[in-house]
């Protein structure tokens, strides 16, 4: 039966009951993935703020941790960011199926996730300014 790497679920340990419920699906019956982020120390989020901003790199966050909290700096986290498995951040196919079995399963479930690609939930992805293909969170 398939199960996540000991990282993987270390960092989905951190997550929400719900995510944790919908992810546990996930890994048994759907594609094949990595959980690279649960909860987010506040530290941590104000380093991927100042990406793309006062330090080198893409813009990855509209969050800083401080004035505005990412649902990854609850505890326990209400986002998940995971990735498909092998193909890892770059493959937007990889992504949108994935994204859409995993939100498959929520809806089953009756849970309030919402993709970081999709934040309406309309299946619009090219009316967002900010994509973010591995996060999944809890709208509660």
């Amino acid at each position: 039966m398939p199960k996540y790497s000991p990282t993987s679920q270390a960092k989905l340990d951190t997550c929400h009951p719900l995510i944790i419920k919908v992810f546990n699906h996930v890994i048994i019956d759907g594609p094949d993935h990595s959980i690279v982020c649960g909860e987010r120390p506040v530290a941590e989020q104000q380093e991927l703020y100042a990406q793309g901003r006062t330090k080198p790199g893409q813009i990855v966050t509209n969050v800083d941790g401080v004035n505005d909290l990412s649902k990854h700096n609850k505890s326990p986290s209400e986002a998940v960011d995971a990735i498909p498995y092998p193909t890892g951040y770059d493959s937007v196919p990889h992504f949108k199926i994935f994204g859409a079995y995993v939100l498959g399963v929520a809806s089953a479930m009756g849970v309030p996730l919402y993709w970081g690609a999709d934040w309406d939930k309309d299946w619009d992805m090219d009316e967002h300014k900010f994509i973010d293909l591995p996060h999944f969170e809890l709208r509660l």
